[in-house]
């Protein structure tokens, strides 16, 4: 049985030609994240199901740009403080990678829309420990299943999708 979720974020977002990811990989499908992210009720919908994945934690982190409301409603579900993580760090004024507040010492989910192989976000998350944090897990929207899983696990980092390929395929093929 599919998830009327993973149904309605397909129907909204799924897009065919070729597209250029930011792992440089060309698809012949995209899931265009922000065309959800620009749906208020289902924004909140995914948030939701990304709240239930929520290990025990003192903060969020969103990651720019996606991750950054997604983050925002998890924040306003949990009454948790988010931070934004820049892709990175500024080079002028505080010339930090995370803003909202410090990170050092707080147990954080890093937040991010759609995980390919992980690649911004290793990045992101060694700059986030750099600065003290401790990353309790990456909680995202969709894992594209095309190797973020296992490179963040080399990290030591655990992902945990509220939705994955196989779960948005299978959404398609029951239509």
């Amino acid at each position: 049985m599919t998830s009327p979720l993973a149904r309605r974020v397909y129907e909204t977002c799924h897009l065919t030609g070729s597209f250029r990811l930011r792992s440089g990989q060309v698809s012949g499908e995209y899931f265009d994240k922000y065309l959800f992210e620009a749906e208020p009720a289902l924004l909140r919908e995914v948030a939701e199901a990304m709240v239930a994945l929520l290990p025990e934690c003192d903060a969020l982190a969103g990651m720019e740009m996606g991750g950054i409301p997604i983050a925002t409603v998890m924040s306003q579900l949990t009454g948790l403080p988010t931070a934004f993580v820049r892709k990175e760090a500024k080079a002028y004024g505080t010339e930090k990678a995370a803003e909202g507040f410090p990170v050092a010492g707080r147990r954080i989910a890093v937040i991010e829309d759609v995980v390919t192989t992980g690649g911004a976000l290793l990045a992101s998350c060694r700059a986030l420990r750099a600065e003290g944090a401790e990353i309790v897990a990456v909680v995202c929207a969709i894992d594209r299943e095309q190797g973020g899983r296992a490179n963040l696990a080399a990290e030591d980092l655990q992902l945990r999708p509220a939705l994955t390929r196989a779960d948005l395929e299978a959404a398609v093929r029951a239509q």
